[in-house]
């Protein structure tokens, strides 16, 4: 599979674990992305797991693993995120 297939999987997991920890006046925008392949992967699906680090007043910080069908690990994304107040 592409990597940035896997990194966007991750990128989008990592958002949908932090809106859980938004108001309904706040929305989200990354700013930093970072992504370690840990090992390739051809077929099969892929289980993007992820958890909120910290949130802060202005940013929030988040992790994510995916990994394969067989519990093998295939890449680990980190994200910072700003955190957007609606007017």
């Amino acid at each position: 599979m592409q990597g940035g297939l896997i990194v966007a999987l991750g990128d989008e997991t990592i958002a949908h674990a932090m809106m859980t920890q938004l108001s309904p006046e706040e929305g989200l925008t990354t700013i930093e992305l970072k992504s370690n392949f840990l090992a390739g992967v051809s077929d099969g699906e892929l289980i993007a797991t992820a958890t909120v680090f910290k949130k802060g007043q202005s940013l929030i910080i988040g992790d994510c693993l995916v990994t394969d069908n067989k519990e093998k690990n295939v890449c680990r994304v980190s994200a910072t995120f700003l955190i957007l107040k609606k007017s």
